[in-house]
């Protein structure tokens, strides 16, 4: 690939990525404007049409790895994986020089 195709393609990915985060926003809101509308009906759970709209609290047990590691080091310690996993990252040349 070419510089000048390479550049087009970051390009493209960086404006792909803005969109998706516009996107995102946007069906932020529209959650927002349906968990509204439940909690004004004072419900849980709604049909709309084709679709059935819930929403709950749930609770789900989370581990608190600090507190572990603080406590019981060594066998934190014992029981973490170190993983490794590929980044990429795309800003303007002249942000580089900032980082």
């Amino acid at each position: 690939m070419s510089t000048i195709e390479l550049t087009v393609t970051a390009r493209t990915y960086r404006e792909i990525q803005a969109e998706i985060k516009e996107l995102e926003a946007q069906a932020d809101a529209l959650k927002q404007q349906m968990i509204r509308e439940m909690d004004a009906r004072n419900t849980e759970e709604l049909a709309a049409g084709e679709y059935t709209i819930r929403w709950g609290l749930y609770e789900s047990s989370r581990l608190d790895s600090a507190k572990l590691k603080a406590e019981h080091g060594d066998l934190y310690a014992a029981y973490t994986t170190r993983t490794a996993c590929h980044s990429l990252l795309i800003c303007p040349a002249e942000m580089l020089v900032a980082l």
